[in-house]
């Protein structure tokens, strides 16, 4: 009896995810795994998450590269980054059953240590613009005490870490149009049009 090759690369390959879900257990058992991470395919393509021992750290779009995103985090947080689905179970459920119309706020823990000062706040912020809301980016910028800042407040939402989680795409022009999206336009427009519905 011959062994065709394609037998032999499955076989390959399940040993390769029986290894991968060991070192993932003993990792995280043993305290290693700082950053863990998965991908999740949503109506506005695929979504890198990443979470730390605090809380979500990172969501990215693919239009941002995610092993880009991946190599940032390893020089901002830590190298000890590892593909570990499980530990972004709730994270991915959430995102699911907002996408499914099931759930308008999430209920997650964040660690907020990409953002800091003027962009931390506009950040902050943006948690408190609920489900199905806008504000303009001139309400943000007043909302935060610095009225004249706001370019500054498209460029903190440009940088959110969390896009999606934390709602940056509920903030739009003084005239309504949408304005610019780490997404895309589209994915801006689609979340928008999935909140409103």
């Amino acid at each position: 009896m011959t062994t065709n090759i394609f037998d032999e690369l499955n076989a390959d390959k399940q040993t390769l995810d029986r290894l991968h879900q060991r070192l993932e257990r003993t990792a995280d058992t043993d305290g290693l795994l700082d950053v863990a991470y998965r991908t999740i395919d949503t109506p506005v393509g695929t979504l890198l998450l990443a979470t730390t021992t605090v809380g979500l750290v990172r969501v990215a779009y693919d239009t941002e590269g995610h092993d880009a995103v991946l190599a940032r985090l390893a020089d901002a947080v830590s190298p000890r980054i590892l593909l570990a689905p499980a530990r972004l179970d709730t994270v991915a459920r959430q995102i699911d059953e907002y996408f499914a119309k099931r759930r308008t706020a999430f209920e997650l823990p964040v660690d907020l240590r990409l953002t800091e000062g003027f962009r931390r706040n506009v950040i902050e912020h943006l948690r408190d613009i609920g489900y199905g809301h806008r504000e303009s980016y001139a309400t943000v910028a007043a909302a935060i005490g610095n009225p004249r800042a706001v370019r500054a407040v498209g460029t903190a939402c440009a940088h959110n870490p969390l896009p999606v989680v934390i709602p940056c795409h509920r903030v739009v022009r003084s005239d309504g149009s949408t304005g610019q999206y780490v997404g895309g336009p589209l994915a801006k427009s689609t979340l928008l049009d999935l909140e409103a519905a």
